[in-house]
């Protein structure tokens, strides 16, 4: 498998067509165009969301509504500003009737301001999860079957506060949205559960160098919260390994996850231990999980795939199922401005690997958050993560309402949230 394109796409574009397979049908087919990260920190879990895509449209013999599918690739490489001039191909271009991604959390932001300019097109989120797409002045044809970063890494500060006994920290995590984002659902848990951030740590996206951060740390803190994934988390764990450091980690929702634990080299085997919070769980229990995790690994060889199913191919897969659910009820009918459709698509809940999801008034994901530690394989073959908790019905202001999220929380940012007013100091 290459960084650039999965197995199954390479396929495709070697014969010369960016269209996934076929199916005769009566009607003309639908066209999805696949927004996903094919190039930068997170090409390889890209790969992988295009497998959970394609496992989706496997299982449903590649039809919905009694209509045939075929897809169209649209390769980004993580930047909002790339991710526009795809989406503009796969619409004015290809020909396209769905969008279904991106994968990053800017350009996710980027997307919920393009549907707009689209009214006729509708976009499911892949896997982007900044808070602000959906909460902030969301579109009406934008809908995410995701729970959104803040969401997912909720629950973990508190859990390290009374679990661990760890109740100061230093923080590194990425420049961008949903670095803010998966920031703030974990910090204002943890200063509630009366933590203390001694320093805030920003590092811009595709970084290469922390030395400088590394040495920055202060010396009296029980963790380090490292809020980076791809890339920039075996960057990082390779350069902390060479410092000698040893200090104890909490890992953001894209640390415990295939698409880092199954990365080369021995670095990584400093994040044994670390806990973090995210949309899933290795060793889930759930039977939809179970199903999933088997059939995943028996649709590709093993070496063109990671051992169990990644985030990212959870949450594409996901998107997919709810879209062809929709296409399903409203029987391939996408006519008046796809008015029907997406009636249906903002009633559907799903019973999903992750958990039951559905989705509310600004058709963001209500679901499930798992609170996981990463462990070494029982056969000493590698790393994995074993679920401590689930937490369901987890809503996008953390049950509280919108009126006091924003009092009490605030939009995420550099400087959100003010762990001194969580705390009531």
């Amino acid at each position: 498998m290459t960084t650039k394109t999965s197995a199954v796409a390479s396929a495709i574009l070697a014969a010369g067509a960016l269209y996934g397979q076929v199916v005769v049908a009566d009607q003309d087919p639908i066209r999805i165009g696949l927004l996903v990260t094919q190039e930068g920190t997170f090409a390889k879990a890209g790969s992988d969301g295009i497998r959970g895509f394609e496992l989706a449209l496997r299982q449903a013999d590649s039809m919905a509504g009694g209509r045939a599918i075929e897809w169209v690739l649209g390769p980004t490489d993580g930047k909002p500003d790339t991710a526009l001039r795809a989406a503009r191909k796969l619409v004015e271009s290809d020909g396209v009737d769905l969008i279904i991604g991106p994968l990053s959390g800017s350009e996710g932001i980027a997307m919920r301001d393009y549907a707009k300019t689209v009214p006729d097109i509708t976009i499911i989120n892949g896997v982007s999860s900044a808070m602000e797409t959906t909460f902030v002045d969301p579109a009406p044809n934008f809908f995410r079957f995701n729970i959104q970063g803040a969401q997912a890494g909720y629950g973990l500060g508190s859990y390290v506060v009374n679990e661990k006994g760890w109740t100061r920290v230093a923080t590194v995590a990425a420049d961008y949205s949903f670095g803010y984002t998966n920031f703030l659902g974990f910090a204002a848990d943890f200063c509630r559960a009366g933590g203390e951030i001694a320093e805030r740590f920003w590092v811009p996206l595709g970084s290469s160098d922390f030395g400088s951060v590394i040495a920055a740390m202060p010396d009296d803190i029980d963790a380090i919260y490292l809020g980076v994934g791809g890339t920039d988390a075996i960057n990082f764990l390779n350069q902390y390994e060479q410092a000698g450091a040893e200090t104890n980690l909490i890992g953001s929702s894209i640390i415990a996850d295939q698409s880092v634990l199954t990365a080369k080299g021995s670095a990584k085997e400093a994040l044994i231990g670390t806990p973090a919070a995210g949309w899933q769980a290795a060793d889930s229990d759930l039977p939809e999980w179970q199903a999933f995790v088997a059939a995943y690994q028996g649709a590709w060889p093993e070496n063109e795939r990671f051992p169990s199913p990644s985030l990212f191919a959870s949450l594409y897969y996901n998107a997919t199922v709810a879209t062809l659910t929709a296409l399903d009820q409203v029987e391939g009918d996408l006519g008046g401005g796809q008015q029907a459709f997406r009636e249906a698509l903002a009633a559907v809940e799903l019973d999903s690997p992750l958990g039951h999801i559905k989705l509310d008034e600004n058709r963001q994901a209500i679901g499930s958050v798992y609170i996981s530690e990463v462990v070494e394989n029982e056969d000493g073959t590698g790393l994995t993560s074993r679920m401590v908790s689930r937490t369901d019905n987890v809503n996008a202001t953390f049950g509280l309402s919108t009126e006091e999220f924003m009092t009490k929380v605030g939009l995420p940012s550099r400087d959100t949230p003010d762990c001194d007013a969580l705390r009531g100091n």
